[in-house]
């Protein structure tokens, strides 16, 4: 009868034969999402099996019944022994780019030593309680790995990766504020008439000290696009073999920094589009050799700079969106008549309404119950927009427009009944002086008014608001032309009083949700400007009653 000890020693495997080999304990344990990232865990196996030679052991503990199973949650997790000549890197590279969607711990394997011993009568007691203490201490360290693997599991406290760089010039910029403070405390402590230009020298210090620290500050807040793009090539490589497609994925400006909370948002986002350029235009090799292309397909994701904003752009050029099929899909559904004249443009703009979609069933390649209406509104709310251009037979592009920061942006200050708010300057398309000829007023719809060939809405803001005016004749006031959802709509105001950089405060963090508001600033005079949601502005225009509901429900919170 023999007795088998573990000890754990560097990495090596010693067995009572001399056998001595290097290897890793890995435990793979995916988050419920991971397969819906484009994710095939046996794909991962696959290229582990490479490295050596690999025991693989599944857990299935926590697959719930039939009834309750989600379809693209992954349950599944893995303990992994790959033995042989292996760097830690080497392992590290393969489970990189899934690093953030799941628990993955990585340890030397231990070491076993094999002792054929005689048992003595009067030691099986302690050779007992020795293989008791050691039960029990892998019990305990058992338990203390499946707390580090359920607090792993849990929702992260938000944090984020600052570079040394960055907090060294922040605390170089706390220093010169610093000095400008003590600067500006002493000559207000002995200040005389002749101190008047050391004054204004240190206002304009304590005004470019601000400045700098205000960009250092944002700065932290950004992280380079590639965290959102280097998912795609493993998801294009996974979905191309699952579709027989061939296709050659393009990515630049990866280096463009993006706000962090921007970012979190926007990596679901671009995954659907991915998917739906991979599943809808793409075509298979031979029908692109038959519509005279390369049999190999280009999926191009890029980002730039444009203005103050982020562009992203998802673009392929396979077959494009089919108009027709579209069209009758939308008349099917009732949203248009099959008598209607609509531009190609028009056309491609029905994929975004809610729940529209031409696939006649749902693949496990785009779908997972998200919409391109999910897309937009998603978009949307992060302040920013989305628009589509396809030609049939040669592609479509996608373009993503985004603010730098959720915490700053560019609005355009407007004067209504007295009260000041901000309209975001993305939303605006232009402002105009207007003039009754072009005002069409319909009984029991409002007022329209004519700006190149099209009618658009008039929208009285204080109406909305329920504010007592300054100013009714439209031609005494201004109308400022926005763009959300789509749709066009002028916003009537009495005066514009400027632009400027604001920083937007949270008004349903500090005060309650208001329709029609997205947020609130303090200018620069110390007084609170409410920022206009301009969606959530024309939906209030389009049902009032909808304002007393917010506020009830509010109430009722």
């Amino acid at each position: 009868m023999g007795v088998r000890l573990e000890y754990i020693r560097d990495t090596q495997t010693v067995t009572d034969e001399g056998d001595s080999r290097k290897g890793w304990e890995i435990d793979f344990r995916p988050h419920a999402h991971l397969l819906q990232m484009g994710t095939d865990p046996v794909r991962l196996l696959r290229e582990l099996e490479s490295l050596g030679e690999l025991t693989v052991i599944v857990d299935d503990s926590k697959l719930p019944s039939f009834a309750d199973l989600e379809p693209e949650d992954s349950y599944l997790s893995w303990q992994l022994t790959i033995v042989g000549d292996i760097t830690k890197e080497d392992v590290i590279e393969i489970f990189e780019w899934v690093k953030d969607d799941c628990y993955l711990s990585i340890k030397p394997i231990v070491d076993v030593v094999d002792i054929s011993v005689e048992p003595v009568e009067p030691l099986v007691d302690s050779v007992d309680e020795i293989v008791a203490a050691l039960e029990t201490k892998s019990e305990s360290a058992k338990s203390s790995a499946e707390s580090i693997s359920k607090a792993a599991a849990s929702p992260a406290t938000a944090s984020i990766r600052v570079g040394t760089d960055k907090m060294d010039s922040l605390s170089n910029l706390v220093g010169e504020l610093v000095i400008t403070q003590s600067m500006l405390r002493q000559i207000g402590d002995n200040f005389t008439e002749d101190m008047l230009p050391q004054l204004i020298d240190g206002l304009a210090k304590l005004e470019s000290n601000s400045r700098e620290m205000q960009k250092a500050i944002m700065s932290i807040r950004m992280l380079p696009i590639s965290f959102a793009f280097n998912r795609f090539p493993r998801l294009v490589e996974d979905m191309t073999d699952k579709m027989g497609k061939k296709v050659d994925l393009k990515l630049s400006g990866d280096q463009i920094e993006l706000d962090q909370t921007v970012m979190e948002k926007i990596g679901d986002l671009l995954v659907h589009l991915v998917r739906n350029s991979l599943d809808h235009s793409l075509e298979t090799p031979d029908v692109r050799l038959a519509a005279g292309k390369d049999e190999v397909g280009i999926l191009e994701l890029k980002a730039f700079h444009e203005g103050g904003n982020i562009v992203i752009q998802i673009s392929d050029d396979g077959a494009g969106l089919n108009e027709q099929k579209i069209f009758d899909k939308a008349v099917e559904n009732g949203l248009i008549q099959a008598s209607d004249e609509i531009s190609p443009q028009k056309i491609h703009e029905l994929i975004f309404l809610p729940g529209f979609s031409t696939a006649d069933v749902v693949t496990d390649v785009s779908g997972f119950g998200v919409d391109m209406g999910d897309v937009r509104k998603n978009i949307i709310s992060l302040g920013g927009s989305v628009e589509m251009v396809s030609k049939q037979g040669e592609g479509s592009t996608f373009t993503i427009r985004l603010p730098l920061t959720l915490g700053i942006m560019d609005g355009q200050t407007i004067s209504v009944a007295g009260e000041h708010y901000i309209i975001p300057l993305i939303s605006i398309i232009e402002s105009l002086e207007v003039s009754n000829t072009a005002i069409k007023r319909v009984p029991g719809k409002g007022e329209l008014y004519l700006l190149r060939n099209e009618y658009i809405p008039i929208i009285r803001i204080y109406d909305v608001f329920n504010l007592e005016p300054h100013i009714t004749d439209l031609e005494e006031g201004l109308l400022v032309v926005v763009d959300a959802d789509d749709q066009k709509v002028g916003l009537f105001i009495d005066d514009l009083l400027g632009q400027q950089q604001v920083t937007i405060k949270s008004l349903e963090t500090n005060f309650r949700k208001v329709l029609g508001v997205s947020g609130a600033t303090i200018l620069v005079d110390g007084t609170v400007a409410l920022i206009l949601d301009i969606p959530g502005l024309i939906t209030l225009f389009k049902e009032p009653s909808l304002a007393k509901v917010v506020i009830s429900d509010e109430q009722a919170a």
